[in-house]
């Protein structure tokens, strides 16, 4: 019901917004960027090592460090914003959460997700309350272990957001007018994929997962479609490579082809095997005669 009524707010604060924007460029000319995302952006840092020794508080009131997320085994899914955010943060969370939903793997088992706020001002306490919201709705036994809502200085978010390219500017009002995007990290804590949006695939997460973890999880047949795939920024999403897709129909090919012709040579030896022996046959059968 949270959920719910947080989808209901961000899609009237949406509708507010836009109108505004229509009402005041009515009587103002276009100069390009608003002012109030001047300043926000991403900038790709792929392959780039996260901040680990960066400390934070965890959604249980904990001191945690990052370096706690990257033990070599699981990849993370990490998500920066903030719990007051009125609307851009719960878009994102809402549709990384429904994609999840489509994926038989298990937050703290095959990956972690990471959730980091960007406003020093919040406390553990909300962040367990916005914790418990959506897993409340994910309804996965022992996906609590693997979901974290981290706070802490500003120092130390900012040296995480700045190591990821993740730009962001907070406004008068308090807010912070930031990018929407998922950033998957491998293991070890490098940048392996930005995922930009508030609607995320199903098919999207597993390959996005399975690429960050570098080979650690999935199964052999899941590796092969990561295989043919590539991840289409424009599209945002995965997308058949065509130029595997057709090496794997050339090697097709030359596999049917190889057996047919396997196939002919076996039964022309055979068949000159068994012509070979009646002539035998037939020459012994005269000489005894």
């Amino acid at each position: 019901m949270i959920r719910l009524l947080s989808r209901f707010s961000t899609t009237i604060t949406a509708l507010a917004a836009v109108l505004s924007v229509g009402l005041e460029a009515r009587g103002q000319v276009d100069t390009g960027v608003p002012e109030e995302l001047k300043g926000v952006d991403i900038v790709e840092h792929v392959n780039e090592p996260l901040p680990l020794d960066t400390r934070f508080t965890d959604d249980e009131g904990e001191p945690v460090t990052l370096r706690d997320y990257f033990k070599g085994e699981r990849p993370v899914l990490l998500q920066l914003g903030y719990n007051k955010c009125p609307m851009l943060c719960n878009l994102v969370l809402n549709g990384t959460f429904d994609g999840l939903q489509g994926l038989e793997w298990m937050p703290g088992k095959e990956f972690e997700m990471v959730c980091i706020s960007i406003d020093p001002t919040e406390t553990s306490a909300l962040a367990s309350a916005k914790k418990e919201s959506y897993l409340a709705e994910f309804d996965r036994p022992g996906a609590r272990r693997g979901v974290h809502f981290l706070t802490g200085r500003e120092a130390m978010s900012k040296a995480v957001a700045d190591a990821v390219g993740f730009q962001f500017r907070r406004q008068e009002n308090g807010d912070y007018s930031h990018a929407a995007v998922l950033i998957l990290v491998t293991p070890d804590g490098r940048v392996n994929r930005y995922m930009y949006g508030t609607k995320f695939e199903s098919s999207d997460l597993r390959l996005g997962l399975l690429e960050a973890s570098e080979g650690r999880i999935g199964t052999p047949m899941q590796k092969f479609i990561l295989w043919c795939h590539i991840y289409d920024a424009n599209a945002r999403g995965y997308v058949l490579q065509a130029r595997r897709i057709m090496s794997i129909g050339g090697l097709l090919t030359m596999l049917v082809l190889g057996g047919g012709l396997a196939w002919f040579w076996s039964a022309d030896l055979k068949k000159k095997k068994h012509k070979s022996q009646h002539t035998a046959t037939a020459a012994h059968a005269a000489a005894a005669n």
